[in-house]
């Protein structure tokens, strides 16, 4: 998993040996940069393409055209509230078009998600003119992640009882999880709440959860 040992180091690990080949010679020669993800072991995602909000809006207006391209069942803009080590900050710093992807979630796979991949890389190299033909449009939800307030974080370790679907609305204020304590009984449960309304859009995967994991995520239709 290099997504957090950019830009690598070519006398560190194996895993910063690659991230340092990436940064210093495949990154430079592309123009589009795309990161497929499927939520890793721990996170469960209704499936979006992703762009960054930048300080620099020409390049964000770039990587937004590619998002719209890419067609997922949902795009998300979003403010990214821990870039450091990141691969697609070592791209955008390199002024690359950059776009993401979460499919779902577990690390895993789905039919449905797989020809969301396929149709978004499709059109992406349609897009680019690297190939030929028409962009294969669906409807898709827009969706903006404009603050800390979107993200939900477990301050306790225990048992996930998860109270709305990915999918779901939700009201600012509104329960979305309770984390039960697995080391004693008779003690209730801490309960977590939306910080904004929006959607459900992002969930802890595991049953079980520590202090510090993710939790839930809210994203604003626009």
């Amino acid at each position: 998993n290099m997504n957090r040992v950019f830009p690598g180091n070519p006398e560190g690990t194996f895993t910063e040996k690659i991230a340092d080949y990436f940064n210093r010679t495949l990154l430079p020669l592309a123009d589009f940069v795309v990161d497929f993800h499927s939520g890793g072991k721990t996170l469960d995602f209704l499936p979006f393409c992703c762009a960054h909000v930048l300080n620099d809006k020409e390049q964000q207006s770039r990587c937004i055209d590619a998002m719209k391209a890419f067609n997922a069942p949902h795009s998300v803009m979003l403010l990214e509230i821990d870039a450091v080590n990141m691969y697609d900050t070592a791209a955008e710093n390199m002024g690359k078009v950059f776009i993401s992807t979460e499919l779902g979630g577990g690390g895993s796979t789905t039919a449905y998600t797989v020809e969301i991949a396929k149709k978004g890389i499709r059109n992406l190299l349609r897009h680019t003119g690297i190939c030929e033909g028409d962009l294969e449009v669906s409807e898709t939800l827009n969706l903006d992640m404009p603050d800390q307030r979107c993200y939900i974080f477990s301050e306790t370790t225990g048992l996930v009882e998860h109270c709305v679907d990915l999918g779901d609305p939700v009201k600012e204020g509104q329960l979305v999880a309770k984390v039960h304590n697995i080391e004693r009984t008779g003690v209730a449960p801490v309960e977590y709440f939306a910080g904004i309304d929006g959607i459900y859009t992002g969930r802890h995967y595991p049953g079980l959860i520590v202090n510090g994991d993710f939790l839930g995520l809210v994203a604003v239709p626009v």
